[in-house]
């Protein structure tokens, strides 16, 4: 049974630092592409990041500001977010990109000015 388990809810404010955290079971976390999407209140799904194999994406919104980063062997994928913004105010997903999507639960991140 495929899981991913994002970390809690945070609070930071304008040009703060946070990383997100993502613990995988169930498959064997190198063989799969992982990334990060995220939805803003009222908005719609947003994917910012992707990591297949070391190839990496980001979207044009967050790239140079965030860094997605995964360690294997630790079943664990992270996104490290710099410089935020309050329009990055979101929950944020973790994500299996596989042939079937499977996603964490959702971490709130809420940027205060």
């Amino acid at each position: 049974q495929v899981q991913l388990v994002e970390s809690g809810a945070v609070l930071v404010q304008t040009r703060g630092s946070l990383i997100l955290s993502c613990a995988g079971s169930g498959f064997t976390f190198g063989n799969w592409p992982m990334g990060w999407a995220r939805q803003a209140s009222g908005k719609g799904l947003e994917w910012i990041s992707r990591d297949s194999r070391g190839i990496v994406y980001y979207a044009e919104s967050v790239k140079g500001r965030f860094t997605i980063s995964r360690d294997n062997a630790k079943n664990m994928l992270y996104l490290q977010m710099n410089s935020l913004k309050p329009e990055d105010t979101a929950v944020y997903y973790c994500i299996n990109d596989g042939r079937v999507h499977h996603w964490g639960q959702g971490t709130q991140v809420t940027v205060s000015s």
